[in-house]
Order: C-alpha cells, then sequence, then structure tokens
C-alpha cells in the first residue's frame, strides 16, 4: 500500500483525492509522453511541491519516470500495453530481467521486443551507455529523453492493446540493420523451440533473430512446455535463455541440450524499488482493464 504522506493520517476523502490526482497525471503523461513541472502544475491546478510528490509516487510504481525539466512516460495502463499493471509472474520476470542486463555491456546495440519481460529489461538498461531498437511503444517511451542511449523505434502497423510496431515496414528496416544483441520474450517454449501467438509479430520476432549477432530470450518457467500460434526460431538458433529458478529440471536438460547456454534468475534478488503498488493500480484497472 502506498504511503502517500508520512506526516498525518488521512481521511478516506482524502486519499481518494489523491488517487483520482494521480490518475489524472498519469493519463497526461502518457498522452504526451513528456510533461514538464510547470505543465503538470498547470494541468492539474496544484502547487509545485504537490506534484513532485505526486511524481515521486508514480516514479516508485514504475508508470513515470523523472528527467530534466519535466517527466517522461515509463508504461502503464491504456493504448500501447498493459505495463504498468502487475503482470503474472512479475518477480520472476524483474528477477530474470536483472540476470539479462548483466549480460549487456556499455556500448552495444540492443534490439528489444515488445513482451512484458522485456519491458522489465528495458527499464533496468534506462541511464546506460546503448543504442537501443525496438517495436515496442512503450520500451521506446523509457529512452526518447535519455540522452546517453540513442534511439531508433521501427515502424509500421502499431497494435492498440501491446502498443508494438510490426509487419513489412518493420521487417524491411530490420533487414538493413545489425545489432549486438537481440532481446525476445515468448508466449510458449516447446522442444520445437520459441512460440509467438500473433502471425505478423512472430514475422518481425524472426526479422530480429537475423539481425542479431546475439539472441537472447527471456521467459519465466510458466511459458516452458507451451506452444502457441507461430513457431519463431528452434531452439539452436538461440544463444542464450535466461530464465527463473522454478525451471523444472527436464526443461533445464532440453535447453542445453539443444544448444543455448541456460542462466537461471534467483526470484528472491527481484529490484523492489520498480513494484507496482496496489492502490494505485486499482484506479487504472477500473480505467484500462486488461
Amino acid at each position: 500500500m502506498v504511503n502517500f504522506n508520512q506526516n498525518h493520517t488521512q481521511e478516506p476523502g482524502e486519499i481518494v483525492q489523491n488517487l483520482k490526482r494521480r490518475s489524472r497525471l498519469l493519463d497526461l503523461i502518457r498522452v504526451r509522453g513528456f510533461a514538464s513541472i510547470d505543465e503538470i502544475v498547470c494541468e492539474l491546478g496544484v502547487s509545485e511541491s504537490t506534484a513532485r510528490r505526486d511524481l515521486d509516487v508514480l516514479e516508485e510504481q514504475g508508470t513515470a519516470r523523472r528527467t530534466h525539466g519535466g517527466v517522461v512516460y515509463a508504461g502503464g495502463s491504456g493504448p500501447g500495453g498493459d505495463f504498468g499493471q502487475q503482470p503474472t509472474h512479475w518477480a520472476a520476470k524483474q528477477a530474470i530481467a536483472k540476470r539479462a542486463v548483466e549480460e549487456i555491456a556499455a556500448g552495444e546495440t540492443v534490439l528489444l521486443d515488445g513482451g512484458t519481460t522485456t519491458y522489465e529489461v528495458a527499464r533496468l538498461l534506462v541511464g546506460r551507455s546503448l543504442q537501443v531498437v525496438t517495436n515496442s511503444l512503450p520500451v521506446a517511451n523509457l529512452f526518447v529523453s535519455e540522452l546517453r542511449t540513442d534511439l531508433v523505434l521501427l515502424g509500421g502497423y502499431v497494435s492498440p492493446r501491446t502498443g508494438v510496431c510490426l509487419g513489412p515496414y518493420a521487417n524491411e528496416l530490420l533487414g538493413r540493420l545489425h545489432v549486438t544483441t537481440t532481446v525476445l520474450s515468448a508466449a510458449g517454449i516447446s522442444a520445437e523451440g520459441l512460440f509467438n501467438a500473433h502471425l505478423l509479430l512472430a514475422e518481425t520476432e524472426q526479422a530480429m533473430l537475423k539481425a542479431a549477432g546475439r539472441v537472447i530470450v527471456v521467459a519465466d518457467s510458466s511459458k516452458f512446455g507451451r506452444k502457441s500460434l507461430t513457431l519463431v526460431a528452434a531452439l539452436a538458433e538461440i544463444d542464450l535463455v535466461i530464465s527463473d529458478g522454478d525451471l523444472s529440471a527436464r526443461w533445464q536438460q532440453e535447453i542445453t541440450a539443444a544448444g543455448p547456454k541456460l542462466l537461471l534468475a534467483d526470484v528472491a534478488e527481484a529490484p523492489e524499488s520498480a513494484r507496482p503498488h496496489a492502490a494505485l493500480n486499482s484506479v487504472h484497472r477500473r480505467s484500462h482493464p486488461a
């Protein structure tokens, strides 16, 4: 539960007022991508100190990120994905992301797809000196005002549910690029390989594989033993699989026998600071159901 004000006990009406104001603030940032402190003060009719306290809460929640002169959208409910809501197996995704960024060196060119686990990887890469290529609007929003990161956003048809660009335009641009590392998520992983539920997205991810010097797949243990609509790649085409410690011994053997290196993340070490707060998320769930 978010402690909105540590100096006094709040009345229920005051808590609701704060939640509504912060929901409006998040919608403002989401629509604009970036908002200055002065714009927030003017639009919401609040003091600068109130605006800064609200931004502190949203940043703690992981839906906004403070930057020079204002704040940028860092993912959330509504068009462009459901990243502000707590995803299934969230702790495992966080731990996997933490382990994945340890495999990425400064100066690399990193290609990120639009999965929820990949988004957590992107959040932990903010602030690092990298070139980032992505087909995900929520991921791109994390880096759009980051001076230390060169950002390339792939164009194409934008999925209204996930905010991911896909289709022939994205695939054509990918055919001209070479990246150090591609980081992919998965709808399912079987002995046959990596699966995705969206045909067009699977084609774009296949182009991402071809553009990469190295391919990392980030997938929590619940994804193993599952198939989906389209096969994206065989296991032998993947260099590194990162999952969590609940991955069964059978699947550990299956993965390593097929060729990829396997790393298991310790869920207990997942970062605490980015965890969504239930009270604020409940507002967004009512406004933007998953």
